[in-house]
């Protein structure tokens, strides 16, 4: 399995706008705390997969049909086929590999759920500092808020165990450690 020094090699490599690591890498920060929970001992490979989601993303934004798809071949075996196959399925409306594990599942509320919250953050005088999930869930109601999120698979975190309260939570605080570790 390729390092988390040589995944992120990997995302620049594509070209990618700061914003788009920056997602990846608050996506590896949530799937480490859902491995935490879900599969101990598999924190490494699920932040990875997280932070490598959208290594594709220069190349395919305007081939949804093939993001994840192509990003299994840049990794190429670089992670087992389990990560492979949940980054092709977090976009599985347009791969049309459908999320079936915890792993998959996990992967597309995670990622989804990043944009929810930086949106909150950014719009917050103390950006992650005692944000709350009974917040998000408001903004989530909110259609106009963070329009673009996807708020139906940020609900998928029922399908891995998670009230949505408790999964909102979790990645609140797992975004805020980032931050607060990039920034010092």
């Amino acid at each position: 399995m390729m390092t988390r020094d040589d995944a992120l090699a990997l995302v620049k490599a594509q070209g990618p706008e700061p914003h788009l690591v920056e997602h990846g890498e608050q996506t590896e920060a949530v799937m480490e705390a859902l491995a935490a929970r879900l599969a101990p001992g598999d924190e490494a490979l699920w932040g990875i997969t997280g932070l490598l989601h959208d290594v594709d993303f220069p190349q395919t934004k305007d081939n949804p049909d093939r993001h994840g798809l192509s990003a299994a071949e840049l990794i190429g075996e670089g992670l087992p086929p389990e990560a492979i196959r949940a980054i092709a399925a977090h976009n599985g409306e347009c791969t049309g590999v459908a999320p079936e594990t915890d792993f998959d599942w996990a992967l597309r509320c995670a990622e989804t759920v990043t944009g929810l919250i930086k949106a909150a953050a950014l719009v917050r005088p103390d950006g992650y500092t005692g944000m709350k999930a009974k917040s998000l869930k408001k903004k989530m109601k909110d259609k106009s808020f963070a329009a673009n999120v996807n708020r139906d698979n940020i609900r998928e975190c029922e399908k891995i165990g998670l009230e949505l309260g408790e999964f909102l939570d979790l990645a609140v605080a797992a975004m805020a450690v980032r931050e607060q570790d990039q920034n010092h």
